[in-house]
């Protein structure tokens, strides 16, 4: 499907690997200009180079912390000129109740929750004024599928999917769509990490976190791709009417109401 990304210019967040980097390709394959931001800044020179090369775009890259609201404001300053917007920077950390520290949670919520807010409050006035624009904000089935083990993601993931439908139930009025992305497991490096924990509390061995995979829809996670070119259809113009509102992509693990 041609998704009229030509010519387009998407800033991406924690856009080093994973879905931020997976989401970059995708664009860049449909002709989208690039501004990457993360932390690791020679993997996504890397990436920024083979995408020039293989989709004639120009790719920016951003190297920040953007665990503070300075950080986003300059971000944001820098990527000016971004028609769409894709908030995927996050390291909420995963454990039980007794296990994750305040200051934990409070440096996972500053670079997520807090994060994509205040880079949607930076970006919001901008594209109305140059007449609309698309914020993407990939959050995390957690938010709707509680999990005592992930207590933090699943506050903070809530957070943000209430976040999202109000400013994007309103967005429209102003010519700007507002869409949050729900991915469930997603083979991801931050995946394994999450996945080693489940298995040394479910199993007592985090090195048989494969083993779970048996208890997934399919018995796989979903792949950066499928969720990557979700998240490129609701950036498009193919996706126009669709706003406020939250697209789970997690092979049915909340509709059944299952913890992995």
């Amino acid at each position: 499907m041609q998704l009229d990304l030509i010519g387009k210019t998407a800033l991406i967040t924690g856009a080093s690997k994973g879905i931020g980097l997976g989401c970059a390709e995708v664009l860049a394959e449909e002709g989208c200009h690039l501004h990457l931001a993360a932390r690791n800044g020679p993997a996504m020179e890397e990436a920024a180079a083979r995408l020039r090369a293989d989709h004639g775009v120009r790719v920016t890259v951003h190297a920040l912390d953007l665990g503070s609201t300075p950080a986003m404001e300059a971000l944001a300053e820098a990527a000016a000129d971004s028609d769409i917007l894709i908030n995927n920077a996050g390291d909420i950390p995963a454990g039980p109740l007794d296990s994750v520290t305040d200051d934990a949670i409070r440096r996972g919520f500053d670079l997520k929750v807090f994060g994509y807010i205040t880079l949607t409050r930076c970006f919001y006035p901008r594209m109305m004024a140059k007449g609309g624009g698309v914020i993407i904000n990939v959050i995390g089935n957690s938010g709707e599928n509680w999990d005592a083990a992930y207590f933090a993601g699943s506050t903070g993931n809530a957070a943000l999917m209430s976040f999202t439908k109000a400013i994007g139930g309103r967005s429209l009025d102003d010519g700007i769509r507002v869409v949050g992305i729900n991915p469930g497991p997603v083979a991801t490096d931050r995946m394994l990490k999450i996945m080693r924990i489940k298995a040394r509390d479910m199993l007592g061995d985090e090195s048989r976190w494969e083993e779970l995979y048996a208890k997934y829809p399919g018995k796989r996670p979903a792949t950066v791709r499928e969720t990557a070119d979700l998240c490129a259809f609701m950036a498009s113009p193919r996706a126009g009417y669709i706003t406020g509102t939250v697209v789970t992509i997690d092979g049915g693990i909340a509709a059944r109401g299952s913890v992995i």
